[in-house]
């Protein structure tokens, strides 16, 4: 009853629904050559890397299977580092890795797992397991993410990241998602982390849903959502516009994470994100889309884009 309440609301307030999405705005916007860019993992990173946009350390890739017998060796120098799969999807296939011990490899949730456990993940990640099309993909190995001290008193272990759609070159809306429990430290909204909408305008919190139920505090820290304010956001607002200009890709989901040290790092880019941010903010896209849409001649910088959507008055 609540989710249907919910619906019933955002219906009102231009909910987008997933059919007129990929037609009027994915298909539309999203040239599907340009598709790569984003779906690939380490084509984006070294995409930004020559935008001059920060992203986590790249330390190096696997490409074949008779290089996972020199893991061992590549692994030495690190202590801690991030594996993932360059054309995963929805966090499926990461692997985090916080320390190591004698014992092993120390992962967020503090279990040890061996030398032989991470071989054998880096060769489900080229056997293609966790791609978007189950083909031969490539293992990246990058740095690990020291999350905010700020926002990381609100999540469950893993690093929370900042979602903002961004439609032709204008982000327009925006959540916070805090990973939990039951989203094994992992920020995916599918998976069971928190997502906060985000007020546009003063990048405080509007609302939190977890599996699509209204949150008031987050379920593991028991910490509560309503006083969060991020920092830096025009900051942030510009780093998610940029990759438009970046992409040329009219429909995108930007995601960002808070490195303590390094601050607003680029993580990936979607070029089908998900319609949950809209069940977060408590607000419909479609309004948002719509008045973009009637923009003729999009602003050349992504200052001016931003300067425009911080002049609205978008509740």
């Amino acid at each position: 009853m609540a989710f249907l309440a919910t619906f019933n609301t955002l219906k009102k307030n231009g909910i987008l629904g997933m059919n007129e999405r990929n037609v009027n705005y994915i298909s539309k916007y999203n040239d599907r050559r340009l598709y790569p860019l984003v779906d690939d993992k380490l084509q984006t990173k070294l995409l930004a890397q020559k935008m001059g946009i920060s992203t986590p350390n790249l330390f190096f890739t696997i490409a074949h299977q008779h290089d996972v017998k020199e893991l061992s060796k590549k692994l030495e120098p690190l202590d801690a580092f991030v594996i993932k799969p360059s054309r995963g999807s929805g966090g499926k296939g990461i692997l985090v890795i916080k320390s190591k011990t004698k014992e092993g490899f120390v992962k967020t949730n503090d279990e040890i797992i061996t030398i032989e456990t991470i071989m054998r993940h880096v060769t489900n990640i080229l056997s293609g397991l966790y791609s978007l099309s189950s083909t031969p993909d490539v293992a990246i190995f990058e740095d690990l993410v020291i999350a905010n001290s700020v926002l990381k008193k609100y999540s469950y272990q893993g690093v929370p990241d900042i979602r903002i759609i961004v439609f032709r070159g204008y982000p327009i809306m925006a959540m916070l998602r805090l990973s939990t429990k039951s989203s094994d430290g992992k920020a995916n909204l599918h998976q069971g982390a928190v997502g906060v909408g985000i007020d546009i305008k003063s990048a405080k919190a509007i609302s939190a849903v977890q599996e699509q139920t209204r949150v008031y505090e987050h379920p593991d820290t028991k910490n509560s959502l309503d006083k969060i304010e991020l920092e830096n956001w025009i900051e942030l607002l510009e780093l998610s516009a940029k990759c438009y200009d970046m992409t040329k890709l009219g429909y995108l989901g930007v995601d960002i994470v808070l490195d303590e040290k390094r601050g607003p790092m680029l993580l990936e880019l979607n070029a089908r994100p998900g319609l949950s941010i809209q069940v977060a903010n408590s607000q419909g896209l479609l309004p948002r889309l719509q008045e973009i849409e009637k923009i003729e001649e999009i602003a050349p910088n992504a200052k001016e884009r931003v300067s425009f959507v911080l002049e609205k008055n978008w509740v």
